[in-house]
């Protein structure tokens, strides 16, 4: 159970830092500094995308810690959801797939979720 645990959350750490590095501050993605733009307004875009890909590499150091991973859980899910759902409402168009990537963001967050509460192996001892 550990070692799913430990690949999963490897996996989800990996699809933050992507995310911000790559996506973000990199820039390898510019449709996500337009989604940023069209949100909160083009004048501070860039700097915000960059912000926002540093928070994303602190959340993958955070889960990668491990420290009050629960919380952390928590936090991600709520991130997730909060912005797909503005993406979703304010800039559908320049999604990857549209609508339909706030059925990849429900995926994520079920996986973040299950790894969390059902195969953390810390949590599942304090049970027995």
């Amino acid at each position: 159970m550990k070692s799913i645990y430990n690949i999963i959350n490897y996996g989800i750490a990996t699809v933050w830092i992507i995310n911000g590095l790559f996506c973000k501050i990199l820039n390898f993605v510019p449709r996500h500094e337009e989604i940023v733009a069209r949100i909160l307004g083009r004048d501070y875009s860039r700097l915000l995308t960059v912000l926002i890909g540093c928070s994303e590499i602190v959340m993958a150091v955070w889960i990668l810690t491990g420290i009050n991973s629960r919380c952390n859980a928590i936090a991600q899910i709520t991130i997730i959801a909060a912005m797909n759902l503005l993406e979703f409402i304010l800039a559908p168009d320049l999604l990857l797939w549209g609508k339909f990537n706030s059925l990849f963001a429900f995926l994520f967050i079920l996986l973040i979720y299950f790894n969390e509460f059902h195969l953390n192996p810390k949590k599942l001892n304090h049970h027995v």
